[in-house]
């Protein structure tokens, strides 16, 4: 069996370089989660996302997350 350590390190050092790609992503991905739920696991599906970022090391970097709509402050 592969090793994944390896590519799991990879990937977050990627990450932490393009942390606004990263977040951006993940906000993309939560819509769509939303959006072919109704919105019925808008919670969970946020705190999945919030997870991601916090693994990969890139809450709290870049654009702003959740709660803004994915959007740029005073837009």
């Amino acid at each position: 069996m592969p090793n994944f350590g390896g590519l799991i390190e990879k990937i977050k050092q990627l990450a932490g370089k393009h942390p606004d790609q990263v977040n951006k992503g993940m906000d993309k991905a939560e819509q769509a989660a939303d959006q072919k739920t109704g919105g019925k696991y808008d919670s969970q599906v946020q705190q999945a996302g919030d997870r991601a970022e916090g693994y990969l090391g890139t809450q709290g970097q870049g654009t702003p997350g959740q709660g803004t709509g994915g959007q740029q402050p005073g837009q």
